[in-house]
Formats: C-alpha cells, structure tokens, sequence
C-alpha cells in the first residue's frame, strides 16, 4: 500500500470513530475537509517522530479529536478571520505591517490599562502588537515569564483570561493584529505536569527528561553548551524531593520537555490550540532549536525539532489557519533560515541582521553586513523577515564565521572588541551597555542595553553634549530605518520609540539583579505616552531627545505605509565600494524600485551612482527629505549617519 493510501486509510478510521456531532454540518464539512487537506502532511510528519511507537496510531487518534476541540470552541469571528486569511495568506508582507513587542507590565500595567494605549499604538503605526509572556509564573525569578505555570491563565497581576480575549478583539478592531509567546521547550516547575511528576506520578514524569542518575547526564553535557553560566553550571539540575536529575536548559525551574513522548506533543498542541483561539495572529515560538534531544549531538537544531514544527504547523492549519509561526532561532545563520518555510515558520527574526547593523555602528564598516546579507537575506516570498534592532533579550554575535574569514576578520577577536566596545570597556566607544552571561571559563559574553543607551544617548546626555546627542538620535533613525526598508516586518521594542535610557533599578531587586537583561526591560509610563502624543512639551535636554527619536520613527513608519515597494518587493544587496556605506535595491514584480543608501560613519561620504542605471532615470526623490538627487553626477553625497530612501521620479 502506497504512503498515501495509508494516511487517507488512517483518516478515515479516525474520522469513523470521531464524534462531529456537536459541530453545524457546515462546520463540521468545513472541519473534515481542512483535515483531508493537511492530514497526510500530518501523518507524515507524527509517524516520522513516532511512528516506531506501538501506540502511535492511538495518540494520532487522540491528536485529531484534541484538534476538533481547538475548532469547536473557535469564535465565529475568529472563524471569519481564517477565511480571509487563507484568501490573502501573505498579509505579513504588506507594507503597512508594522510590529512592537511589550511587557504588559511595563506598558500598561495591565491588560485592561492596555486599551488606554491603543491611541498611542496607532499614532505611531503599529499593526502588530507583541504581548511578551504573560502566563501565570512562578513568583519572583520566572525568567521574564518564560518559564510557564499554566498557559490557560493569565498572570494574576496583569489581569484575566477574560481581559486577553477582550483586549485581542479591540485590537483586532483598531487593525491591530495580537502576537503571544508559545514556549514550548519548557514549563516551569510550578505547572501541573510537573507537580504531579514530582508527586511520583509515572506518566508526567514521562514528559519531562528525568535520570536517576549522572550516566547519561554525564554523556549528553560531553556535546552541550552552557546557556546561563553565571547562574549555574551544565544544563541538569538535582531535584532531592524525587531523586533525580532533571533536564533543565536554562534555568532550575525550567524543565525541558520530553518530545518522544507523543503525549507530550499531544498536550502542548492542546495548549497551543488555546492560545490560538485567544485571538492571535501569531505564536512566537520560544527556544525552538532545543526541542529535539539527540545524544552526541548539541541537541539544538535537530532534524526532528523541523519535524515537530511542521506537526505544530499541520495543526493550525487545520484548526487557526489565520494564525502564522514566528520563529525564534538565535542560532548560526545557516540553522535560521532551514526554519523558515510556509510549512514551517512563516515569519523569522533575523539575529544575523540585528547583530551586524550593531557591528558596522561599531567599527564604522559595512563589509561583514553587506556579505552576510548577501549570503543570508533571500528567503521564501511565501514568507517574512521580522527585523529588529532590540528586544526583551541580549545581543549574541551570532554572524557566521566563515563569511568574517573570507573578509580576513578574526571571529574571536572581533567578538571580544565588540563586547569590550558596547560594554564601554573599548577606549572611545560611545555605548553604555552591560555585560550578560560572561563565562567565567573563557571570558566569553553578550550585551545588554537599551537602543538609546548602546547608541550613545545616555552619554550625552551625561555630559550635556548636544553634538553627542544628535549623533546618538542618527544612530537610533540610521538602524530602526533600515529595518522599515529593508524587507519583512519591522519589529520596534517597547521603550526603543521614546528613546528610554538603561534602567539600572534591577540591581537592587534580589529577584532580578543576577539577570542583567532586565536593564534593558524598561517601563514607558503615562509621561511618556503625553510627551509622544503631545500632551505635554519637553522641559529638559533629555525629553527633547525622546520626542525627536519618536517623531523620527513615526515619520518614517508613516513613508514607509504609503509606497507599496516596501511590502512584496525583493530585495538585492548592493556593494557600494565605500567600507563605510551600506545599500540595496528594493524591487516589486511591477517593476517598483527603491534604492536605500545609508552611512555608519560619522563623516561625509560619496556613493558613485554606476548601479542606478536600473532606474532608468537621471531624476530621483529621497522620501526621507523629499529632495530631488540628479543621478547624472553619478554619485549621492551623505551626511555624517545619514540614509537616503531614493524612488525614482
């Protein structure tokens, strides 16, 4: 029997013993075709994982009725969503989609709170609001969130369940679309599974990776890497209440997920499916290289964790086709892009080009980001870049090391002088970041800091050095601008759009000071809401350079909705023959072109114009300053930190 033969057997087995009842026929016809269209991907991919199980075909059962739950208990307007979402599947392309990513706590404080920030969400121009974990935590130190007590309740101090819907529906409504965190790695040790694992039961303890000894501990650590060395060593930790050793990747509290076991894939789908029907457009997925455990292996990035991903993919298309993945690999670029596909994830972040527009502020230089985009950058139309300056984390030197070789850089070196430059600790560096995660073994780090504070704002403003200040404010424009034009979405981080300074309170929160991201978790209060919005005017050197960052952002947000090229147009790299200016040429399939040049270094710097013969014309305008450039000098001059968006005439 041939392998299609086989899952459309399976099916309708399946469907034979599974109740629709409750459905409308419309419904339910709706439900069965949806499945007759993705089961055999699904089947292809669960049997692949689990398939040499004796009790596969049971849990595939079990799968499907989990997945008609997720569709009953659908809304209709969710519903509706799905329909004009399957008739235009690449909304995220479009030109108006622009992101923020938030605390509630930070922002709001609450979600009810949240609905009073809605003005402000769309004075600036966002459509794709972020809401970073707000699941019930462990109190005190829950990794920012990340490590989940119950994916069905809402942190007690942020609000409900209840509030979440509520607050998912008004956005939908202003045009804002809801995107949540689905970690799936790990829960916390505070959920329920865990609980009854430590209750002894057999069949939780089954869903986490639990040894009784340090054997095979021992083995696995041979190939692992350390992710949080300042807080503990390896990435198992002894729990005395079981007797056991506890596979826990980042933190204690953090227990990593047994995907083995088909159970387990089963429930987090069911969980998954309820964060869908939340009213999302998008699920975050949190660590997802580390879902597959492979000994002798780094255990990230393993062929079965795509397989897996691809499951979870099958199930929203059955259920939430309106909702899309978003992938979270901050891993080697090679690895980033095997995550990105229709049937994968749909939307990526990009660390390879977050960490080089930070190296070339830098050293001035734009070869390592103009080679690593040009390697790096194309990916499928059917998906997006999510592109970012910031975020809730640190920034890892994650370019690919054979690229810097070619360009005769030291990888290892040039990390150190990256993280000697943003930490202050590079005599002449106008950054003021902090150090995360230092390995005592081998000096290794990351850095931490807001986009205000590593762009020098925090500096001059120290000194009362308005040419300081100014420089910092091009940084800030020069960076979030190529995110706005460069393709995909761009993704601001809340408290980058008013310029907020480190908040250095972290320190003396016993809860928080062994976690140095939390300097760059920063709070936007009502002050700064009215300064935004101009409520209030600036008093002081430092809320006249918050307003400028905002107005800045804001101006070129709204550009960038009015020109179709930003959305679906390719882009292509472009070499410029000048180390310190950066380029590309953004092209529509109706023949639309833009040309984006922009300067890191602080002096002027000519750009020859031999490659704007594609434009077909000797007149084009910058939108950033509606003047009009003559391509006949053959060059474009540019200011100290500037960029040009150029549309021909």
């Amino acid at each position: 029997m041939s392998y299609a033969a086989d899952s459309r057997l399976c099916l309708d087995r399946i469907l034979a013993s599974t109740d629709l009842s409750s459905l409308p026929k419309k419904e339910a016809t709706t439900f069965t075709e949806r499945l007759r269209v993705n089961f055999p991907r699904l089947f292809d991919k669960y049997t692949h994982v689990y398939g040499h199980q004796y009790d596969c075909y049971f849990h595939l059962q079990k799968l499907v009725e989990i997945l008609r739950d997720g569709f009953i208990n659908r809304k209709p307007a969710l519903k509706k969503l799905d329909d004009e979402r399957l008739d235009s599947p690449l909304w995220y392309r479009h030109e108006k989609e622009v992101g923020m990513a938030c605390y509630v706590d930070l922002i709001g404080p609450t979600l009810n709170d949240l609905h009073q920030k809605i003005p402000y969400f769309k004075a600036l121009g966002i459509t794709y609001l972020h809401l970073m974990p707000l699941y019930d935590a462990p109190k005190g130190d829950s990794d920012g969130g990340y490590a989940v007590s119950n994916y069905r309740k809402v942190k007690p101090a942020l609000g409900t369940t209840e509030d979440l819907e509520n607050l998912a529906s008004a956005l939908q409504k202003e045009g804002i679309s809801l995107v949540l965190d689905f970690v799936f790695n790990h829960t916390s040790d505070e959920h329920t599974w865990a609980q009854a694992a430590l209750d002894g039961n057999e069949q939780y303890q089954n869903y986490y990776y639990l040894f009784d000894d340090r054997t095979l501990p021992d083995q696995y650590e041979q190939t692992l890497r350390e992710i949080f060395p300042q807080v503990r060593r390896g990435s198992f930790t002894f729990n005395e209440r079981i007797n056991k050793w506890i596979w826990t990747t980042f933190n204690s509290f953090q227990w990593d997920l047994n995907y083995s076991n088909p159970e387990v894939f089963n429930a987090i789908t069911s969980e998954m499916l309820f964060l869908a029907n939340l009213g999302c457009a998008a699920l975050r997925l949190d660590a997802l290289a580390f879902i597959w455990k492979e000994l002798g292996t780094n255990c990230e990035n393993q062929e079965k964790a795509h397989v897996l991903i691809q499951a979870f993919n099958c199930c929203l298309q059955i259920v939430a086709p309106a909702v899309v993945f978003k992938s979270e690999a901050i891993v080697h670029p090679d690895e980033v892009l095997k995550y990105i596909d229709k049937d994968e994830c749909q939307l990526s972040y990009n660390p390879l080009l977050m960490a080089l527009l930070w190296n070339s502020l830098a050293t001035r230089k734009t070869r390592l980001l103009t080679s690593s985009m040009k390697k790096s950058f194309a990916i499928s139309q059917h998906c997006t870049w999510v592109n970012y300056v910031r975020c809730h984390d640190d920034i890892g030197w994650t370019f690919d090391d054979a690229v810097a070789q070619d360009l005769g850089i030291n990888p290892f070196d040039h990390r150190f002088f990256l993280n000697q430059f943003y930490t202050g600790r590079f005599d002449g560096s106008f950054a003021n970041g902090v150090p995360f995660a230092e390995n005592p073994s081998n000096g290794d780090c990351r850095v931490c800091g807001s986009l205000a504070s590593l762009c020098g704002l925090e500096g001059a403003l120290k000194a009362q050095d308005t040419k300081g200040v100014d420089e910092a404010i091009k940084r800030m424009l020069l960076l979030y601008g190529i995110t706005f034009s460069i393709g995909g979405i761009p993704l601001l981080y809340s408290s980058d759009e008013i310029g907020k300074l480190n908040d250095y309170s972290y320190r003396a929160d016993d809860n928080k000071k062994h976690d140095d991201r939390w300097v760059n978790r920063i709070a936007v209060d009502n002050d700064d809401v009215a300064l935004a919005l101009g409520d209030t005017l600036p008093s002081n050197l430092t809320e006249t350079a918050r307003l400028r960052v905002f107005n800045g952002l804001q101006n070129m947000i709204a550009i960038r909705k009015q020109h179709p090229v930003f959305g679906t147009s390719r882009t292509r790299v472009i070499d410029t023959n000048n180390q310190h200016c950066f380029a590309f040429l953004r092209e529509s399939e109706e023949n639309q072109k833009m040309l984006v040049v922009c300067n890191f270094s602080e002096h002027a710097q000519s750009v020859q114009c031999s490659f704007f013969a594609t434009f077909g014309t000797s007149l084009c305008t910058d939108l950033l300053t509606n003047q009009t450039i003559d391509m006949n000098t053959h060059c474009v001059q540019l200011a100290p930190l500037q960029q040009v968006w150029l549309l021909p005439n």
